[in-house]
């Protein structure tokens, strides 16, 4: 298998089959927390897009030529989320001076962008896989708008239910996390056409 077909199915399995937040469960908190409206999950979604597939080649990057040649591998889990917060800042900073009603409308959630857990696990992943750089970046990158698609569809369903009848004991919390199941359903029916394990 050529290179260039194994960065697509990365890239592609990142996105459908191996779907960091329906197939993973990682960063469901601000993927339930924000998906209430379509322009504020694909502002967010843009920015963990950004975020994700940055900071896994800053941390790739940061891996393999400062930790592994100094021997401080045992310190990643620290460093990573440094590379990660710090990027934030520079992501949240740039929204605010570009987007006055973005920065607004997501609010305590960009700055939870850090806490993510999603990008962590992005890193990790691709660190225990031991992708290539170009490997990481597409695994970045489709990792990212796998998380990107299912919020913007999570929040396109909950705008359409916003105007339906829900029966009142799954109103809120219990429907959206109904419908999050039945989407984890569809994307792991992706399952088995590209593995990246």
């Amino acid at each position: 298998m050529s290179e260039g077909i194994g960065l697509f199915a990365i890239f592609f399995a990142a996105i459908f089959t191996d779907n960091i937040l329906l197939t993973n469960y990682l960063g469901m908190c601000s993927f339930l927390a924000v998906s209430r409206e379509v322009k504020t999950s694909l502002g967010l979604g843009l920015a963990v897009i950004f975020v994700m597939a940055s900071t896994s080649v800053l941390n790739w990057l940061v891996y393999y030529y400062i930790l592994v040649p100094l021997d401080l591998t045992y310190l990643r889990f620290i460093v990573f989320i440094i590379v990660i917060a710090s990027f934030v800042q520079i992501v949240e900073m740039i929204i605010e001076r570009i987007s006055d009603v973005l920065y607004a409308a997501l609010g305590i959630f960009l700055p939870l962008i850090t806490v993510n857990c999603a990008i962590l696990g992005v890193t990790l992943f691709m660190v225990i896989r031991d992708y290539t750089l170009k490997a990481a970046f597409a695994y970045g990158l489709g990792s990212g708008l796998g998380w990107a698609l299912a919020i913007l569809a999570m929040a396109g369903i909950r705008e359409k239910m916003a105007r339906s009848r829900v029966p009142r004991g799954l109103e809120g919390a219990g429907i959206t996390l109904i419908i999050a199941g039945i989407m984890a359903l569809a994307f792991m029916g992706f399952s088995g056409m590209i593995n990246l394990n």
